[in-house]
C-alpha cells in the first residue's frame, strides 16, 4: 500500500466551508477522510456527499453502540450515501456487532469497524466506570470479539497494535487513532504513539486530526507525514 494510502484524515472541523477548504487545500495527496460526530451533526451527508464527488473514501466515525436492529439501520443508511468505513463500539456486544457485519453485505466495499477502547481512557478511567482490566486487556477481549462477530477491523490506539496483531493476526484492519507527530501536544488523548510507533507495530491505517487540520498549511504537513511514513517503510524492509 502507498504511504499516503495508510494516512487518513480527521476533518475536525464544525462546518462545511472550512471542510471543503482543508480538502481543496491537501488536494489529490488524501484519498480518504473521517468524518466524526461534530461534523456529521452540524451538516449531515452532505458531507460525504461531497467528499465522494470529489473521488474521496469516507470513514464514518459515529462509534454506533445501540440494539441490534437499530445499528443494521444505520449501517444500511451508510451504505447508500456511500461510507466506505463505518464504527461501530465493540462494548455493544456480539449480536450488535453481527448485525452490522450482516447489513453491510449489501456494499461490498463497506468495512465494519470494532472501536475497542477509545484513546482519551486511562486505566485508571477504566476502574472508575467499573471495567477491572487494563486498557491492553479490554482492547484485546474487544478485538478478539469483533473477529469473531465477523468486523472487518479495530480501531485501538497505537499501544495495542503490536498486542492485537501477536494474538489475532495479519489480516484484520487495525485503524489507528490517536497518532501524533513527535513534536505535537498530546491535547486531551491519553494512549498515543508517534506515527513511526504505530506503522512498526502494524497499524493498517493512521488517523490524523488536529495536527493537519489546526496546521498554518494542512497541506504541507500532510506532506511530511506521508515523507515520515515512506520513510519508515523503506527502513523496515532493508
Amino acid at each position: 500500500m502507498d504511504a499516503s494510502h495508510k494516512l487518513i484524515i480527521a476533518l475536525d472541523v464544525p462546518d462545511f466551508g472550512q471542510m471543503k477548504s482543508i480538502v481543496e487545500r491537501i488536494g489529490p495527496a488524501i484519498s480518504t477522510y473521517k468524518i466524526g460526530h461534530q461534523l456529521f451533526t452540524a451538516e449531515g451527508p452532505q458531507v460525504i456527499h461531497y467528499l465522494k464527488e470529489q473521488g474521496k473514501s469516507v470513514f464514518l466515525d459515529l462509534k454506533l453502540h445501540e440494539i441490534p436492529n437499530s445499528v443494521a439501520l444505520a449501517i444500511e443508511a451508510a451504505g447508500r450515501h456511500g461510507v466506505d468505513m463505518v464504527t461501530v463500539h465493540a462494548t455493544g456486544g456480539g449480536k450488535m456487532m453481527q448485525a452490522a457485519v450482516e447489513a453491510s453485505s449489501e456494499f461490498p466495499a463497506m468495512k465494519i469497524l470494532a472501536l475497542t477502547v477509545v484513546t482519551g481512557l486511562s486505566d485508571r478511567d477504566l476502574e472508575q466506570i467499573g471495567y477491572i482490566p487494563s486498557c491492553e486487556e479490554l482492547v484485546l477481549r474487544l478485538a478478539k470479539l469483533a473477529q469473531e462477530s465477523g468486523c472487518h477491523g479495530v480501531v485501538a490506539s497505537p499501544k495495542e497494535i503490536a498486542l492485537i496483531r501477536s494474538n489475532l493476526g495479519d489480516e484484520l484492519l487495525i485503524v489507528t487513532p490517536g497518532v501524533r507527530p513527535a513534536d505535537s501536544d498530546a491535547g486531551d488523548q491519553s494512549r498515543i504513539g508517534t506515527p513511526e510507533q504505530a506503522i512498526n507495530s502494524g497499524a493498517s491505517y493512521i488517523v490524523l486530526g488536529r495536527p493537519v487540520v489546526k496546521a498554518e498549511s494542512p497541506a504541507l504537513a500532510v506532506k511530511n507525514i506521508i515523507h515520515q511514513i515512506h520513510q519508515i517503510e523503506t527502513s523496515s524492509t532493508n
